[in-house]
């Protein structure tokens, strides 16, 4: 039941993630990813929450499948990150480059301290 379970998050999460980066880029044209930046961000976050929940024992392992490990692995996209940030760099979009690692870093440790906290 497990994979079935990690199958199902991944499907909504990537899914989501497409329509996110897809939004995004009608709302903001811009080299930066922000689709990407935002998923991120998100996911992040979830996952703080669900690490909080689990620190208390309230999560079910069929929960983890479903959100932390199907849905947060689905939304977000370290090779999406990856790729763009080399684009960017070869792009000669460096300053572009460097501010996406940066601020994907740092977002995204914050949004999951946060969620970790908010759930704690």
């Amino acid at each position: 039941m497990t994979p079935v379970l990690v199958a199902l998050g991944g499907a909504a999460g990537s899914i989501l993630r497409y329509l996110t980066d897809w939004k995004i880029r009608q709302w903001r044209d811009s080299p930066f990813p922000f689709g990407t930046l935002a998923v991120n961000i998100v996911g992040s976050f979830v996952l703080g929450i669900l690490s909080g929940w689990l620190l208390h024992g309230a999560e079910p392992s069929s929960v983890r499948a479903l959100v932390a490990v199907g849905f947060c692995g689905g939304l977000t996209t370290f090779s999406t990150f990856g790729y763009e940030t080399v684009r960017l760099f070869s792009e000669k979009a460096r300053l572009y480059a460097v501010l996406n690692v940066v601020v994907t870093v740092l977002a995204g440790l914050t949004a999951g301290a946060l969620g970790l906290w908010l759930a704690a």
